[in-house]
């Protein structure tokens, strides 16, 4: 029997596990490495964390599965999206990555909008011109960093240099590549007009595959570090969110996933291109060959709760160490004690900006309603409500525009508490449910990699086989009617709110100079 690696560069970071050729999971690891914050709303990690990461992560996944490393079939490789890697002529690193959550690029996506167009960009790539996506990075380094610019030779996303180190391959596929603001979705491949435009060399891209593709094989070097065969095959693999949705069983129409990370993700399977013209909602291909997919992403969802956790609620870590038992766990049991709507307390979950419904980078947390009669538990229960809040703005933006679905498959933090399972139920009045498969990213990797090297004949035969509804829970009516009545309320203090947003970003920075 072969064995399946699969494995997600993430932010926190690198989870790598090993499946058989039936899906079942034989072992996990994850090591962990620093995000660093140079300036205010800056992010970057070093591209060597992820790389020592994943060859200790494998090693130790193939030595916990018990497995003999020519018994690998192939690997699969999932990360964090839109992360900026530039390497040298040399294949060296030549800065920090610039990440995902990054938001120092606003004039950049003005000089986006205003070369290309606002029309133009949605209709060539399907999405706005966002701080949080690569190209932008791009050209930032090239406006303040012109010496790092010069010395770039090839842009990869953090997965791709993973890859790159494994391999010696530069590549890349479509799932990911949608989220640089270079690829034209409809076309699945680099888009000439954009890179004309920003005058972004091609040779500065990797080659484009489909997720399941075989895009590479590891090299001999890397073969005797790992303890694999060299010329293991590795597939294109997918941009985390695309091979969570894999990992998720949302191959098909009509079903749609809720992911509460740290960031928060509502991803819906799309047969054909379907966009907002809006630009609220990202449309990207999926890793499924031919299809594409419809995602929301909140900035902080469950990063709020973990802000929560660490910054003010030391006596729930207190408890949580006497019992033996996750902080999470006492705090959602506090909250539970408070009353749906907790008495019109909100929290507005935008601690780092936000992208899904409002592409603002100078959006900022906030707890509105607070009287005398609000306790822990209400803060507690306000914090969760909010950021299930943010994720019902991305649902009703994709029925808008006019992708159906029924069922909603929930994953990440969220979906390991009950209560917060049938508080999105409630939220969102719809019918949610949980699956057999909990591994996410990493384990989507893996069937993709199946599906690439011949176990299963496509990526959604591999789902059928190995991804299975295990509960499910409905709305409570009395619950989801008083949401009904709050809801708009949430969505009218962010515009309330907008305004002062900018004016208070602006003072800060005039205080910062």
């Amino acid at each position: 029997m072969g064995y399946l690696i699969g494995a997600d560069i993430g932010t926190t970071g690198t989870k790598t596990l090993i499946c058989d050729e039936t899906g079942r999971v034989l072992s996990t690891a994850t090591v962990e490495y620093p995000q660093h914050a140079p300036r205010p709303l800056w992010s970057e990690q070093n591209p060597a964390d992820w790389w020592h990461a994943a060859c200790k992560s494998i090693r130790q996944a193939i030595a916990e599965a018990g497995v003999k490393g020519e018994e690998v079939a192939g690997i699969g490789l999932s990360g964090q999206m839109h992360g900026l890697v530039m390497l040298d002529g040399g294949g060296e690193v030549i800065r920090p990555a610039i990440l995902w959550n990054d938001q120092r690029t606003a004039a950049e996506c003005a000089e986006m909008t205003e070369t290309i167009g606002r029309e133009r960009l949605i209709e060539l790539l399907c999405n706005p011109a966002l701080t949080g996506f690569t190209a932008p990075k791009i050209l930032w380094v090239r406006r303040h960093e012109p010496q790092n610019y010069e010395k770039c030779r090839k842009v990869l996303l953090p997965k791709d240099y993973v890859r790159f180190r494994l391999s010696g391959t530069f590549a890349t596929e479509v799932s990911d590549a949608s989220g640089m603001l270079l690829l034209d979705v409809r076309r699945r491949a680099w888009s000439g007009e954009v890179l004309e435009r920003l005058q972004i060399d091609r040779d500065l891209l990797a080659d484009c595959y489909e997720s399941p593709q075989v895009s590479a094989e590891v090299s001999a070097g890397v073969a005797e570090q790992l303890g694999i065969p060299a010329g293991t095959p590795i597939v294109g693999g997918a941009g985390d969110q695309a091979a969570g949705a894999v990992g998720n069983g949302i191959v098909r129409s009509g079903v749609i996933s809720a992911t509460l990370g740290t960031s928060g993700v509502v991803f819906a399977f799309s047969d054909t291109v379907a966009t907002d013209p809006r630009g609220r909602v990202h449309t990207f291909c999926h890793a499924v060959p031919g299809k594409w997919h419809v995602m929301g992403v909140m900035l902080s969802a469950g990063g709020s709760f973990q802000w929560l956790r660490d910054n003010l609620c030391e006596p729930e870590r207190r408890e949580a160490e006497q019992k033996g038992v996750d902080p999470y766990e006492v705090m959602t049991a506090e909250a539970a004690e408070a009353p749906v709507g907790c008495e019109g307390l909100f929290f507005l979950p935008y601690l780092t900006g936000e992208r899904t419904p409002h592409a603002n980078p100078n959006a900022r947390g906030a707890w509105v309603g607070l009287t005398t009669r609000h306790g822990r538990r209400e803060m507690l229960r306000s914090v969760m409500e909010g950021i299930t809040y943010g994720m019902r703005d991305s649902l009703e933006i994709i029925r808008q525009i006019g992708v159906q679905f029924g069922e909603i498959r929930l994953s990440g933090g969220g979906a390991k508490s009950e209560f917060w399972r049938k508080m999105q139920a409630d939220l969102y009045g719809r019918r949610v449910c949980t699956i057999n498969a909990e591994e996410g990213p990493a384990y989507g990797a893996a069937l993709l990699a199946g599906a690439g090297t011949g176990v299963w004949g496509s990526v959604e035969e591999a789902c059928e086989c190995c991804i299975h509804v295990v509960s499910s829970y409905e709305p409570d009516p009395q619950a989801a009617a008083l949401y009904e009545e709050f809801y708009p309320l949430f969505q009218r203090l962010y515009r309330s709110l907008e305004a002062d947003f900018d004016a208070i970003t602006e003072t800060v920075k005039e205080a910062q100079r």
